[in-house]
């Protein structure tokens, strides 16, 4: 099994659907298009921001079909494959590897709680042999899944137990834990970075790839935060982040998916709402989140290469 670990910006993308909220694929392919061309190194499919769990299992393959067809091999393709149902979860793992996926991933089941490290490595391990060649990232974000059993046991004791096991999509906020993720046995595994507002000090600890929502509408503005990080400008990468931080303050006065579908509306792409129980913004609040966008500048800075702004 090849492996190739991800750098960069790895979007994680939303599904578009119709009013009446169905899918909506024929708006994919601009979509593909729009993020390769802000600069994104990837595509995370079916993930929290693609509403996976809101799908049934037909729709996220239609889902997975698209993103892959439509990038075409030019940036990895991770399918988000988690569910209730470790059965189902192993089936569309077998489908994403089928359809050419470069990477599996998947959330733990979160109705009935996983309540030790064994049984989590259990479940993954059964779920990741779906797709035996294809690399599996296990998608650690407690906030949704409940789960804040210890990752880095999970690691030492899954990589002996799961053949394909290859990384991790760290969604949380705990820095020292994401650093002993990436330090453990010489840096083995590939650990990605989730929490957008928080990359700068990611990338201070050692992140190489961070996977978020917000890339979908202002990868310039974190590609010019990684630019002056490397540079070594840590004030500019202070400020630039400040930026995101504001920007997603802003977002948080509303439902957050809902109003980034809202935003990607304003910057030309017709994303439609959410599955309940998200829904979609109302015409009200979509005229409020503009001008608190306008007021902040975002529309001047959040696509713009400049380092000026």
């Amino acid at each position: 099994m090849e492996t190739t670990r991800l750098n960069g910006l790895i979007a994680a993308t939303y599904t578009p659907l119709y009013d009446n909220g169905s899918l909506n694929l024929s708006s994919v392919p601009q979509t593909v298009e729009h993020l390769l061309a802000s600069g994104v190194s990837g595509l995370y499919v079916c993930g929290s921001t693609g509403e996976g769990m809101s799908l049934s299992g037909d729709e996220r393959r239609s889902v997975a079909e698209a993103y892959v067809t439509a990038a075409a091999g030019r940036v990895p393709i991770i399918i988000q494959v988690g569910h209730n149902s470790l059965a189902e979860a192993s089936q569309l793992a077998a489908h994403a590897q089928e359809i050419g996926a470069d990477l599996v991933s998947a959330t733990c089941p979160s109705y009935f709680k996983v309540s030790d490290v064994a049984t989590l490595v259990e479940c993954m391990a059964k779920l990741a042999s779906g797709a035996p060649d294809t690399p599996f990232y296990y998608y650690h974000i407690p906030v949704l899944t409940g789960s804040t059993l210890d990752v880095v046991e999970f690691l030492n004791q899954g990589g002996d137990r799961i053949p394909n096991l290859a990384g991790l999509k760290y969604t949380d906020t705990k820095l020292h834990e994401f650093q002993q993720c990436l330090e453990l046995d010489d840096g083995r595994f590939d650990v990605v970075w989730g929490c957008d507002e928080m990359l700068l000090g990611a990338l201070a600890t050692g992140a190489r790839g961070a996977i978020g929502s917000t890339y979908n509408i202002a990868a310039p503005l974190y590609r010019r935060i990684i630019t002056a990080f490397a540079d070594g400008d840590v004030d500019e990468a202070r400020r630039l982040q400040s930026l995101s931080v504001n920007m997603i303050r802003t977002l948080n006065h509303f439902p957050f998916h809902p109003a980034m579908k809202a935003v990607l509306e304003m910057q030309g792409f017709n994303m439609g709402g959410c599955r309940l129980p998200q829904g979609r913004l109302s015409d009200s609040d979509v005229d409020v989140l503009r001008n608190e966008l306008q007021s902040i500048g975002f529309f001047e800075w959040s696509q713009s290469e400049s380092t000026a702004i």
